[in-house]
């Protein structure tokens, strides 16, 4: 009897933490993943494809003016709070973009439905973002 009940603790247990451990490259409410194509992903919260580009460095953002247009930077506010690998930049216009692992985050134009990765490889400097 004991050892039921002590199966039935730790079987509530491990279904309790899943969620947590899942989500742990999520950001609540603006990044979470994907299966897609391509394998597991980030994505928005409207699940459209999150990118990198090789050109960003150091912590900074490469793509203004019309490359913004093209690939529209994961925009926070600057109250949110940096989580784990997510962290936030400051763009040339001032605006606050979110980073995963020092990267930042964009969208783009031409993905018109989630799970679209259109942009994976684009010109060779644009990447879909894996967790």
């Amino acid at each position: 009897m004991k050892t039921a009940l002590k199966m039935i603790v730790v079987t509530a247990a491990l279904i309790t933490a899943a969620p947590f451990a899942a989500s742990a490259e999520n950001l609540d409410g603006i990044v979470t993943t994907s299966e897609t194509s391509l394998g597991k992903i980030l994505v928005n919260t409207s699940g459209m494809t999150l990118y990198s580009f090789d050109k960003d460095s150091g912590g900074k953002s490469a793509c203004n003016g019309g490359c913004a247009k093209a690939w529209p930077p994961l925009l926070a506010s600057s109250s949110a709070s940096e989580k784990g690998n997510y962290t936030k930049i400051t763009r040339d216009d001032g605006a606050q973009q979110w980073a995963y692992k020092g990267m930042p985050l964009y969208g783009w134009v031409k993905d018109k439905k989630p799970g679209d990765v259109t942009g994976d490889k684009f010109k060779g400097v644009w990447h879909v973002v894996k967790p």
